[in-house]
């Protein structure tokens, strides 16, 4: 694999995923932007990159309890 395969791919440190993961287990696993946009700044990240790893961590939660990946509403 080259170097060009990972230029895009986001992998926090220790220390963000333990940030990310405390705010996604413990406080909120869907935050608004102005909790998110405080998540990004404790762990040193940018908006975009923790509302995607939110988004991806909510979809391995989903997976993990049986659930959907994605589900918008009690309804879907």
């Amino acid at each position: 694999l080259s170097s060009q395969t990972f230029s895009h791919y986001f992998g926090p440190t220790q220390d963000q995923v333990e940030i990310l993961e405390y705010n996604f287990n413990k406080v909120n696993k869907h935050p608004d932007p102005t909790t998110l946009c405080l998540i990004a700044a404790e762990a040193g990240l940018s908006e975009e990159e923790t509302q995607k790893w939110f988004k991806q961590r909510l979809a391995q939660w989903r997976r993990s309890e049986g659930l959907p990946s994605e589900c918008r509403s009690v309804t879907d």
